[in-house]
């Protein structure tokens, strides 16, 4: 059990390793070469440089890949937020009263967004 354990922790860290090697835009390719080749022919030795030598920087790189995503995410809110917010009821009626006229929705279905959007 304690073999297992440890080879899924170093399958976390080896793929951890590798995919940082790949999104550092900054380092030239042929260095990017030679940390998979060290990597990869030398697996433990290889993760273990690599962490000693850019740890810090793959905590950074991560951190600001997971503040983008948080800010697109809020950013896609409040988009969603300001077209919803901005939609007065005589739209959200009109937007309904297609809906009736094209089958959509049912006569009842009709007179309960109506209801929703005065009320």
């Amino acid at each position: 059990m304690f073999s297992f354990v440890m080879f899924a922790a170093y399958l976390i860290v080896l793929f951890l390793v590798i995919k940082d090697i790949f999104s550092d835009r900054l380092r030239p390719g042929w260095v990017k070469a030679m940390w998979i080749l060290a990597v990869l022919l030398f697996p433990l030795l290889g993760c273990l440089a690599y962490m000693l030598f850019y740890g810090q920087q793959m905590a950074v790189r991560e951190s600001v890949r997971q503040d983008a995503s948080q800010r697109e995410a809020s950013d896609d809110m409040a988009d969603y937020v300001r077209r919803t917010a901005n939609s007065n009821p005589a739209e959200q009626i009109a937007a309904a009263k297609r809906l009736l006229d094209e089958g959509t929705i049912t006569r009842d279905e009709f007179q309960m967004l109506k209801a929703r959007a005065l009320g």
